[in-house]
């Protein structure tokens, strides 16, 4: 009986013909955010579950619904579904937070949560995402959200919108749940059974319900900004003036709740339209209470999270460029045992030198050699023959142009390799200009 070896739905593999394409996303995010100040942290795969029912909160469908979780001897284990919580508790752990701050950092991993997969949307999925922890100042927001949208720009995408909006403190948080749970009790007769039971404990969460009913219900709903402190109100607005001198455009939209319990003041999220309904592509905020709730001294923080799977979708819909596929610079084309040790010899110096190397090691046939070294986009081929290895001279081939450039079998080779490699990736760079 033939075994049905495929993934599991919801996951990709991500194949070498792609590789070049997460590559990209991941060279802009590193290097905007060290330019930053941010630098990487690596958090484990998985938690104890306490630490997401915690932090992201007990109410949200990613704790209700979505997490994958597993008993070990009599400990509960969580596959991470989202990243700021494993890195506050790794900050925490660590004592980054006794050191300078604001403490800095960004990552990038997979979450896990079981969701129904679609275009956007799968069970195992990437972020880039980071944390900046010890700045209550809304200069840190407008930082932060500047170095969103640095990424998404060096990464070439347009028409992205920001969306910004504040859910404020719990002090006057609570005066909105009040008036949310009088809106709502009116109507619970429509409300799913989730959001029956999100009426009194957090009423908030009934905004960012998937139900289509709830949906339309939310539509009508008290807005937050008409409930925020002067504090919360002060900070809204300074936020804002920041955006704009750094000419940031953005919409309110006083609907953003975002999906965790953890944030407070400012939420935002860069949306696009053209990759369907899974159109966030970048969502944060600030989370002011959740270092003390995970047992530190009160410090507050802020942060974001990028789908990268989103990311690569929505440049591939827009046509944005990606790096260019690593290929292999030099294909040994061997005819005889004595061929074949000789390019082992020349492939290991050339390989120390950086330079992709190869050679046949299948006893291929001559013709088959060229035809695999077609196949791989060889940039030049070197044929060792018998010819070759007694005269001490070999032709080597630019695959693109046909041009043949003679080289020594002996101790230059490498150096004369390098200099006409080296001179064909500048002649083509300069091929490529116009004046």
């Amino acid at each position: 009986m033939a075994l049905n070896l495929k993934r599991p739905n919801g996951t990709e593999d991500i194949t070498p013909a792609n590789i070049h394409k997460w590559y990209t996303v991941e060279q802009v995010a590193h290097s905007v955010a060290q330019s930053y100040g941010f630098r990487e942290i690596r958090i484990p795969t998985f938690e104890n579950t306490e630490l997401f029912q915690r932090s992201v909160g007990e109410t949200t469908d990613v704790v209700q619904k979505e997490m994958y979780t597993v008993m070990a001897k009599e400990t509960k284990f969580t596959l991470r579904p989202e990243g700021t919580a494993g890195t506050i508790r790794a900050m925490l752990q660590n004592g980054l937070l006794n050191e300078a701050l604001p403490q800095k950092v960004f990552y990038l991993l997979s979450c896990f949560r079981h969701e129904r997969p679609q275009a956007g949307r799968l069970r195992e999925f990437h972020q880039f995402g980071l944390e900046m922890a010890g700045s209550a100042e809304p200069a840190a927001d407008a930082e932060v959200i500047s170095l969103a949208k640095a990424v998404l720009d060096t990464l070439g995408l347009k028409g992205i919108q920001l969306y910004i909006n504040s859910i404020g403190c719990p002090t006057c948080r609570a005066e909105y749940h009040k008036a949310l749970r009088a809106y709502f009790e009116a109507r619970k007769d429509q409300l799913c059974d989730t959001c029956l039971s999100r009426l009194e404990k957090n009423p908030m969460r009934i905004l960012d319900c998937k139900s289509p009913i709830c949906g339309e219900l939310g539509k009508d709903a008290p807005v937050i900004l008409d409930y925020l402190c002067e504090d919360c109100k002060t900070h809204f607005e300074k936020l804002q003036g920041y955006l704009k001198a750094m000419d940031i455009d953005f919409s309110i939209n006083p609907k953003i709740v975002r999906g965790l319990d953890y944030y407070t003041k400012t939420v935002f999220e860069f949306v696009t339209t053209d990759i369907g309904a899974q159109g966030t592509v970048c969502g944060g905020g600030r989370y002011d209470g959740l270092i003390e709730e995970l047992g530190g001294q009160h410090q507050p923080a802020l942060g974001f999270a990028m789908g990268i799977e989103r990311l690569l979708l929505t440049m591939e819909s827009q046509g944005c460029d990606f790096l260019e596929p690593n290929h292999c610079d030099l294909y040994i084309a061997t005819m005889d045992p004595e061929g074949v040790s000789r390019a082992m010899q020349y492939a290991n110096l050339l390989r120390q030198e950086g330079f992709w190397v190869e050679y046949d090691l299948l006893g291929r046939s001559f013709k088959s050699q060229m035809k695999y070294a077609d196949k791989i986009g060889t940039s030049y081929l070197l044929v060792l023959g018998e010819n070759e290895l007694t005269t001490g001279n070999a032709n080597l081939k630019n695959m693109k142009t046909g041009e043949q450039t003679p080289l020594l079998l002996d101790d230059s080779f490498v150096d004369s390799f390098t200099n006409v490699a080296m001179y064909g990736m500048f002649d083509g760079v300069m091929d490529e200009i116009s004046f």
